[in-house]
């Protein structure tokens, strides 16, 4: 049944015809043939043939339409005429609601933008290209790999072996950092934010549900300038943190970064403000801080449920924008619990599977000092020392990726396996 590559049986307008197609669908599940004898059959089968009009409108269709030769264009017609119906009612329903007030206008707008935007993605939704179309790009996109001597491809983080496993963070991934509390999911994602918009002019969005504005420009300014994020918020800053600060200041006043720190966020909203941002700064990267704090369908039966829409929520985005979202998630109390070796598992992400099932890269921070303190069992020092687990990969290799944490400076830098903890280097 070629119509119903295009179709579904809600774009018919007339309920017969509604009930004509879903007994013409079930009959080509079952591989039965369609023809007048097995269409009525089906349709007494499921006690709709004199809804559908009975044996005489059956037989009036076929008179005005004797053959398939043109169901696919036939077939168009029908979802045309869908599209514009639904957005007839999406307008009606836009203009009820700007009428009845109901919320504010920001959420009118949202709402507005919502309707109108899953309208437009019925009539995206049946664009098919015929594979010979792609193949060229597709190796030309190869020789531009294969010139770049593999360079970064994607988003760069600014960690070298990081970028060596990912080759950055690809468009329309969704990337999940997650980590125990304070083992500084804040501060890594930000060091990749200042990396992308100061050293490659890469605009970033960023959503924080957990820190204000304030707070993180000020955890900002620390990272970039080097300066003690401690002595700063105590007010006790030393003469030569000024200098600093104010270069900090220049390099970011100019970085492509927007921040928002609405409490209350949406997937809904996040996607209608992410949509402005894209269409008139073009940013390349969403940075979510954290997944958890996000508020789903208030008709969730569960926890679950809600987090596995938030998680769809954000690789639905990804892949609408084509650049890459990273979501920093908790973890449940699993590796606190372990005995030995406390690094997280994909198991540990907490509240739903759904977040390893659609996220393309999951990454993990463990910092061993704060399960044993500055010095291991063997008397070494591990103060700073800290791990990337790449532990899933879509289209690439998982590995370990060695970062020291500056706690003072709220920021990671590069460190190979031999190193032992080195000063600061990245900025």
């Amino acid at each position: 049944l070629k119509a119903a590559e295009l179709l579904d049986d809600t774009m018919f307008y007339r309920e017969a015809h509604r009930l004509l197609f879903r007994a013409m669908v079930a009959l080509t599940e079952r591989g039965d043939v369609i023809d007048p004898v097995t269409l009525r059959d089906e349709l007494v089968r499921r006690g709709d043939l004199d809804r559908a009009g009975g044996m005489e409108y059956l037989g009036s269709l076929i008179d005005v339409v004797p053959t398939a030769a043109n169901v696919d264009y036939h077939a168009r017609i029908v979802r045309d005429k869908a599209v514009l119906r639904r957005l007839v009612e999406a307008a009606t329903s836009i203009i009820q609601d700007v009428y009845d007030g109901r919320g504010s206008s920001s959420e009118v707008l949202d709402n507005a933008e919502h309707r109108v935007f899953q309208v437009a993605q019925l009539k995206r939704s049946e664009e098919f290209t015929r594979l010979k179309e792609l193949i060229w790009p597709t190796m030309e996109r190869i020789e531009q790999l294969q010139a770049g001597h593999g360079a970064v491809t994607g988003v760069p983080t600014g960690f070298v072996d990081l970028d060596r496993l990912t080759a950055g963070f690809q468009k329309a991934d969704l990337v999940i950092i997650a980590a125990r509390p304070s083992m500084g999911k804040t501060a890594l994602v930000l060091n990749v934010v200042q990396h992308a918009a100061i050293e490659r002019n890469i605009g970033v969005a960023v959503f924080s549900l957990e820190m204000s504005k304030d707070a993180l420009v000020q955890r900002l300014l620390c990272s970039e300038g080097l300066v003690d994020a401690q002595r700063l918020r105590r007010g006790q800053l030393r003469d030569d943190d000024y200098p600093k600060l104010a270069r900090a200041a220049g390099l970011l006043g100019t970085a492509p970064i927007w921040i928002d720190d609405s409490a209350t966020l949406t997937p809904l909203a996040m996607r209608s403000k992410a949509r402005r941002l894209k269409a008139e700064h073009d940013i390349g990267m969403i940075v979510l801080d954290y997944l958890q704090l996000m508020q789903g369908p208030s008709d969730a039966e569960s926890r679950q449920q809600e987090i596995s829409y938030i998680s769809r929520s954000l690789k639905a985005l990804a892949k609408e924008l084509d650049i890459p979202v990273v979501a920093l998630s908790q973890l449940s109390r699993a590796p606190d619990q372990r005995t030995g070796d406390h690094r997280p598992q994909l198991s540990d992400l907490r509240e739903s599977g759904a977040i390893e099932q659609d996220a393309d890269v999951v990454c993990f921070i463990y910092r061993p000092e704060m399960y044993y303190g500055p010095t291991d069992k063997d008397g070494n020092n591990i103060e700073g020392l800290a791990e990337l687990l790449v532990s899933k990969q879509r289209n690439g290799p998982t590995g370990l990726v060695p970062l020291y944490f500056k706690r003072e400076f709220t920021r990671f830098d590069n460190r190979t396996l031999r190193d032992t903890p080195p000063e600061a280097s990245r900025g």
